[in-house]
């Protein structure tokens, strides 16, 4: 006869969690989404810069995208590199996605930059990033931190502390020092939120406050292009090279962060929630920052950015659009298929199998 044995309580629910672990979390649309529509606005950010003092409304657009771009994509990445840790898998993962592809970008934008502009010697410096390699490097020495951050009582608050300390003295141009340290709180940020605190931006008010939010912003920042020096906004200089004092710096550097952090949670509300054609495009944002700055680059090289067609609203209007379709292209699955060695290499046979 055979005996039937039914698991008990404390066996089924050890059951009931074997599955779910078993299981493979699905993304969350949400994030993607979000990850997708920031790259859009990097982009846009670029690719307007040639008609900043030309054109009125290029002018407002990219100072409002400058107010927090980049705390946004650095808040986003500074949630999903919670799980970071010095174990073989993570560090093997940090070295190919990120210290490889930065190498390797570091010395094409070189090369790009010696070609085009006809400089008469080739420079190429790992401690002093290029263009937009920047945020790889930034984005490496961050990582490499977040075992530290998870282990002080008050994260946040130290890397505000040590970010407006940053910009009261010069540092080294070597590594991005000011950026690294300036834009330190979102990514601290980014590590301190957990998934409910972005069930608040869900919420149904969160929308129409959020869009409210932005178009004030919007407008606001077009008195705000010609009394503030948009050098300010790269996170870049400390305060003598703005002509102010310390206080003053000081003062401004935690108004702009203040103005990002509010900034980036109401573009969060307005974010999508479900599913939609271009969800899947947010998992390979990163080919598209990367490879985007080749085609900006070229842009300028050729001068159409100054073209005098383009200085005008229906100039403004086509080079958005134009940033957009670059921006979705560069994500899509072949520029994936055909770039995946530089922006996502495989090197495991660079690594021991210890």
């Amino acid at each position: 006869m055979t005996q039937i044995t039914v698991p008990g309580p404390a066996q089924a629910k050890q059951t009931a969690q074997a599955a779910q672990t078993a299981v493979p979390k699905a993304r969350d649309p949400f994030f993607d989404n979000a990850k997708y529509l920031a790259i859009l606005l990097v982009v846009i950010g670029h690719s307007i810069v040639g008609m900043r003092t030309t054109v009125e409304a290029a002018g407002g657009l990219y100072t409002f995208l400058h107010l927090f771009h980049m705390p946004l994509f650095i808040v986003i990445t500074g949630y999903f590199s919670r799980t970071f840790s010095f174990s073989r898998r993570k560090a093997q993962r940090l070295l190919t996605n990120v210290g490889v592809p930065y190498v390797i970008f570091e010395v094409a934008y070189s090369l790009w930059e010696w070609h085009f502009n006809h400089k008469p010697t080739l420079e190429i410096s790992l401690l002093n990033p290029i263009y937009l390699t920047w945020f790889l490097l930034a984005l490496f020495l961050w990582r490499l931190s977040t075992p530290v951050w998870q282990q002080i009582r008050w994260p946040l608050g130290v890397a505000v502390g040590i970010s407006l300390l940053a910009y009261t003295a010069p540092l080294a141009d070597d590594l991005e020092m000011h950026r690294v340290f300036g834009l330190a709180p979102f990514y601290v940020l980014g590590l301190c939120l957990r998934p409910e605190h972005f069930e608040v931006l869900r919420r149904r008010w969160a929308r129409p406050v959020g869009a409210a939010v932005l178009a004030a912003a919007f407008a606001g920042s077009f008195w705000v292009k010609d009394r503030v020096d948009y050098r300010w906004f790269y996170w870049r200089d400390a305060h003598d090279q703005f002509g102010v004092g310390n206080l003053t710096g000081t003062a401004m550097r935690l108004a702009m962060m203040v103005t990002a952090l509010v900034l980036v949670a109401a573009f969060l509300a307005v974010v999508p929630r479900g599913r939609h054609w271009f969800t899947g495009l947010g998992a390979a944002t990163i080919f598209s920052y990367l490879l985007h700055g080749f085609v900006i680059k070229y842009a300028q090289f050729q001068e159409w950015d100054h073209a005098a067609f383009l200085q005008n609203g229906f100039g403004l209007v086509a080079t958005v659009v134009f940033a957009v379709v670059l921006g979705t292209a560069l994500c899509t699955p072949p520029v994936r298929k055909i770039f995946r060695w530089a922006v996502e290499p495989r090197a495991s046979w660079a690594f021991t199998r210890k």
